[in-house]
């Protein structure tokens, strides 16, 4: 026998977990993320071709940068698992039709690269210092990736595959379950309610649907592949509503990106 369950017993928040960092606690689903994107906000940039590197935050140059990755992915995992009660309340199952939207991803965001819309935008409105470009780059109109190449970049083999590895490492298994526990576990859902306990995962409406597009593609500096990946795996979200298919879909995507750049030297898409 099941009791009702009334609306005002819906507005009211679940009984204290006796944890900070429990399952409705917002800063469970931000902190991983947000600690990420701090790091990276002081990561080096990549010097002008002919420039030696110019020392940042601490002294640190673009030489640093696999140094800097590996902390950065370091503190993540830490703080990730510190937040462990956001992501481990979802059964852990991952469906085969994650693991195709997660191929179609990587060739759609491939190809949506290669049309390079960013570098057009641009250039039509008067370069890198125009003054639209001044407006245009809060909306991170412009940025670029470290494009880190660690083949030329690290002298013995050894440095070169450990980067490597740290690297499939953050982007294949981290990055997945941290920014999809951001933008789908708590950013979509709050969009709907506050109270994240009234939104199943995979319930959405149109606001929603639009922030949690628009959002990611503010830090992506690929906007024209973001808006079309993430509308992509919004959809396996709806469909399937599991958050482990979102995971694994951005998994594989990142996964066989990162072989495509390794294959084909394309390391500004890194």
């Amino acid at each position: 026998m099941h009791a009702d369950t009334s609306e005002d017993d819906l507005d009211s928040p679940p009984p204290p977990s006796g944890r900070w960092l429990d399952a409705e606690n917002p800063w469970t689903y931000i902190l991983p993320m947000a600690v990420y994107m701090l790091i990276t906000s002081y990561e080096p940039s990549a010097p002008l071709p002919g420039q030696a590197p110019e020392p940042g935050l601490f002294g640190l140059t673009y030489d640093h940068y696999p140094a800097i990755y590996a902390f950065k992915l370091v503190a993540t995992a830490i703080t990730l698992w510190m937040c462990r009660a956001a992501w481990m309340q979802w059964r852990f199952k991952v469906s085969p039709l994650a693991i195709a939207v997660g191929v179609v991803g990587v060739v759609l965001w491939v190809a949506c690269c290669e049309v390079r819309l960013e570098s057009r935008l641009v250039e039509a409105v008067g370069g890198p210092e125009s003054p639209a470009m001044s407006v245009l780059g809060l909306l991170g109109l412009g940025a670029e990736r470290p494009a880190f190449n660690p083949l030329e970049r690290l002298e013995s083999p050894v440095e070169r595959y450990t980067f490597l590895g740290v690297r499939f490492l953050g982007l294949a298994l981290l990055v997945p379950i941290f920014e999809e526990l951001m933008l789908r576990g708590w950013l979509m859902r709050t969009v709907i309610s506050p109270n994240l306990w009234r939104v199943p995962f995979g319930r959405v409406t149109l606001l929603s649907v639009v922030v949690g597009t628009a959002f990611p593609m503010l830090y992506h500096p690929e906007k024209l592949a973001s808006l079309v990946w993430f509308s992509l795996v919004t959809w396996l979200m709806v469909r399937t509503k599991n958050y482990w298919d979102c995971v694994a879909a951005h998994a594989v995507t990142n996964l066989l990106l990162g072989l495509y750049v390794l294959w084909f030297s394309q390391w500004h898409l890194w």
